[in-house]
């Protein structure tokens, strides 16, 4: 009587809650996961968990408020709500929520700040095709500077 006979339609919907390989999927490095090495993606990936090693991204990247990036991201946009130290290369859109700690340089097209979020180091508005040498080179003098002014005193 009720829900006994089974249509098309049915089927069709049971068939579309399994993603197509075309289809955006999100990979994720859940919290208490620590990788070491490189990454490469072309789709989201969210990191709640630890990376050392670079990031290269067709899509969006998330470091989620427990997660922790040492190294170089390339992406087409990131959102950051955790750790970050490194280089970060966005093509569109970089978000910096209230949680997150950025110590590094940054290229970006559009930048959010939230309240609360702390930045260190060098930003570039502009095409993120590749990090800019100089701004490389302005966090190793900085470094270098802080150890002079602390031997001069």
């Amino acid at each position: 009587m009720f829900g006994t006979k089974k249509t098309s339609a049915d089927s069709k919907r049971k068939n579309h809650i399994i993603p197509s390989s075309n289809s955006k999927a999100l990979n994720t490095i859940v919290n208490s996961t620590s990788i070491e090495g490189n990454i490469n993606s072309e789709h989201d990936i969210r990191i709640d968990g630890h990376l050392v090693g670079d990031l290269d991204c067709g899509s969006k990247v998330i470091i989620g408020p427990q997660g922790k990036v040492t190294g170089e991201i390339n992406c087409m946009n990131a959102v950051i709500e955790g750790k970050f130290e490194g280089n970060i290369n966005v093509k569109e859109l970089l978000t910096l929520t209230a949680t997150a700690v950025v110590k590094g340089n940054i290229v970006y097209n559009k930048w959010i700040v939230q309240s609360g979020a702390i930045f260190n180091g060098g930003s570039k508005m502009g095409s993120a095709t590749a990090p800019p040498s100089n701004l490389k080179k302005s966090t190793q003098n900085h470094k270098i500077a802080k150890r002079t002014e602390s031997i001069a005193k």
